[in-house]
């Protein structure tokens, strides 16, 4: 049964706790900038992680103590952060050739919408005034290996970010491989939309009425 949905489904640190899971030990990983960002505090107890940040870091740890900050250590979306033992620092340029080389295993982005074939549009809504250029990832859903998506099911007004075909310009066609939001975890396929879990209370009609593509079930 479904009640209000302000209170019904997963909360960002939960959301960010089930893409944690699923990364395996040893993994090289990227994340976006904001909920993915969350990833990083949530990989379970004894398993390793390397994550890169595109400006030119592997290694990068969790967020400083307050007080402890390094203005000179940031991520990709300018927030200080710390590095672990053997992390190692490099170009901009060789960052990208990491990323071009397919030598990044996962990433974990945000979305604007991304499309029941695995379309992905999470930097423009393509009104005037809106952010001029795609920038860096492009380049990570062309050369990373596995792409995932972490992002609130619907917008602020209520309308699906899931959908049969994205209205906004695209960062990249055919590349999410799974979509986890706060109503349930969805596998990109060639059969389409498969709900591989849902959150508590959370039932598939009412899935499926926040969707805007047709869902199946395993």
């Amino acid at each position: 049964m479904v009640g209000n949905d302000k209170k019904t489904g997963w909360n960002i640190h939960e959301m960010a706790q089930k893409v944690a899971h699923d990364i395996p030990d040893g993994a090289y990983v990227n994340l976006g900038i904001g909920i993915p960002e969350l990833v990083a505090g949530e990989v379970p107890e004894g398993r390793e992680v390397i994550y890169h940040t595109e400006n030119g870091l592997l290694g990068m740890g969790p967020v400083p103590d307050s007080g402890q900050e390094d203005p000179e250590l940031i991520n990709a979306g300018k927030k200080c952060v710390t590095a672990i033992p053997g992390a190692c620092y490099f170009h901009h340029a060789d960052s990208f050739t990491m990323i071009r080389g397919r030598h990044i295993d996962i990433c974990v982005l945000g979305a604007l919408q991304v499309s029941e074939r695995g379309d992905l549009a999470n930097w423009s809504t393509g009104e005037e005034g809106a952010i001029p250029a795609v920038g860096g990832a492009m380049d990570l859903v062309a050369g990373v290996k596995t792409i995932y998506v972490i992002s609130k099911h619907v917008t602020k007004s209520g309308d699906p970010k899931i959908v049969e075909q994205c209205s906004f310009p695209l960062t990249g066609k055919g590349v999410v491989n799974r979509i986890y939001t706060d109503l349930a975890v969805l596998d990109v396929t060639g059969d389409g939309l498969l709900v591989r879990e849902m959150a508590p209370g959370v039932s598939f009609d009412h899935l499926q009425q926040k969707t805007g593509a047709r869902l199946n079930q395993y």
